[in-house]
């Protein structure tokens, strides 16, 4: 790439994989900023640029926030070099993190206890550090627990089995890159495709309790509503909160 040939805000999209809107984001907020401008006016990029903008996608790979991304970058004290040393341990720590995991969930696997409830430590073994499944459980028994969603959900993830466990983790993963794929693609609410990733995000609740689609509008709600969901979503990807919301509404009122 050279310096004499700046990239296109689509160009540098097409290359990278991350859509315009979220370039558009990284601009507004002052992350990643062009460096110049088109004779028509058009966002254009320098090396320097696209070299900033891998950075911030490998920090927020590592689960990094774009504020703490901002303070990694402009610290002064710290040089380019400095940055991918830095980089490459958090790297090397997490490819080893993920092999303890692995073979944490194949012990599980090969021990196949049926009908064994996960312990905090297992679920930890699996879901990672950050695991928080049971810290609302006081706050959402108390919101829902007269309601027969609750109790179905009770008695469905009773009977799950660490197996089962290690399959709805993974199912999740999928599930939420192929909706922060969909919106940095640009795929459009009401779509077929959106429709599907929709679809796909009811039948996840469906494997705890029944879910409609209007009780799965009432969750899309909550997502936007609730700043813990709005952060588990815009951590993925930003804007993805808003994005699940949508399309979520834009297929109900494609079923009514």
């Amino acid at each position: 790439m050279s310096e004499n040939k700046p990239l296109t805000v689509g160009r540098i999209a097409r290359l990278t994989g991350v859509s315009v809107r979220t370039l558009h984001h990284y601009d507004d907020i002052a992350l990643v900023v062009p460096s110049g401008r088109t004779s028509a006016g058009y966002r254009v990029y320098s090396d320097a640029d696209v070299e900033r903008l891998h950075q911030v996608l490998t920090y927020r790979e590592l689960g990094f926030s774009l504020e703490q991304i901002a303070t990694l970058l402009d610290d002064p004290d710290a040089d380019a070099l400095a940055h991918l040393k830095q980089q490459r341990t958090l790297l090397e720590d997490r490819i080893d993190r993920l092999h303890r995991m692995v073979a944490a969930v194949e012990e599980m696997m090969s021990k196949k206890s049926q009908g064994i409830q996960l312990t905090a430590a297992e679920q930890a073994e699996i879901f990672g550090d950050d695991w928080t499944g049971n810290n609302y459980q006081d706050e959402a028994q108390e919101r829902w627990g007269d309601t027969d969603a609750w109790k179905q959900s009770q008695e469905r993830s009773a009977k799950f089995t660490k197996d089962d466990w290690i399959a709805i983790k993974a199912d999740t993963d999928v599930l939420e890159s192929a909706l922060a794929d969909g919106l940095r693609r640009g795929v459009q609410p009401g779509s077929a495709e959106a429709n599907s990733l929709a679809e796909q995000h009811r039948a996840s609740i469906d494997r705890f309790y029944d879910c409609g689609h209007d009780m799965q509008v009432c969750l899309a709600e909550m997502y936007v509503a609730d700043p813990r969901f709005t952060k588990h979503y815009d951590d993925i990807e930003p804007g993805l909160t808003q994005f699940v919301h949508d399309i979520i509404v834009a297929n109900a009122e494609a079923q009514s």
